[in-house]
């Protein structure tokens, strides 16, 4: 399979443009927008596992610990993203438990697994298409947009229901802790280097 650099040719992952690849040490700036391009990525591989590790950390306190607590004329009642889910189907709000259950919980998770499993089937060789792992990729990049839709309800509601001692909205230290998973692994999904999937391919194909 002929790649762009077995042509000669590097791609700037900033602007997306072609340039030719230069002979001997200097480093090479892109023509169009002046950013530095590297052949691959310097350390995407490490930096990817170890933003998506530190993701999956911050992911147990994200659920563990309480993400609001509601104070309701002096009564106290925090919540845990899962015990919020089943406050809200417990209140017959099915559909509102369903988009945070989708955005809280499988949105996250179906982003770290997918990242490792791109990451293994990149570093072992897995016999998958170039095509799998793009989409794979492509995936991860556009379902990372809806995972922070609970901050964004919580930040809502800490603005909103604020009235004294009757009602009010906190944001708990889940919140934060859901935050750090969701820009972890947005980072990771930065850091790693979409070129690598089509490393090796010749290899795999013989």
């Amino acid at each position: 399979m002929l790649r762009a650099i077995d042509c000669g040719l590097l791609l700037c992952l900033e602007c997306h443009a072609l340039a030719h690849i230069q002979s001997g040490p200097e480093r090479q700036y892109c023509s169009r927008c002046g950013a530095r391009i590297f052949v691959r990525r310097p350390h995407s591989l490490a930096r990817t596992w170890a933003l998506l590790v530190s993701a999956a950390i911050m992911y147990l306190p994200a659920n563990l610990l309480p993400i609001m607590t509601v104070h309701n004329l002096g009564r106290y009642s925090p919540d845990t993203i899962f015990s919020g889910i089943l406050a809200l189907f417990g209140q017959g709000m099915y559909g509102i438990a369903a988009i945070v259950l989708l955005a809280s919980i499988l949105v996250p998770s179906l982003k770290l697994l997918g990242m490792a499993a791109l990451l293994i089937s990149v570093q072992r060789r897995v016999r998958l298409s170039p095509r799998q792992r793009v989409l794979t990729f492509r995936f991860i990049e556009w379902i990372g947009r809806w995972s922070m839709m609970d901050i964004f309800v919580i930040a809502g509601l800490v603005k909103l229901v604020s009235f004294g001692n009757l009602a009010s909205v906190e944001a708990g230290l889940g919140a934060l802790a859901f935050a750090s998973v969701v820009i972890l692994t947005m980072l990771a999904a930065l850091s790693f280097d979409p070129r690598l999937i089509w490393d090796h391919m010749g290899a795999e194909d013989d």
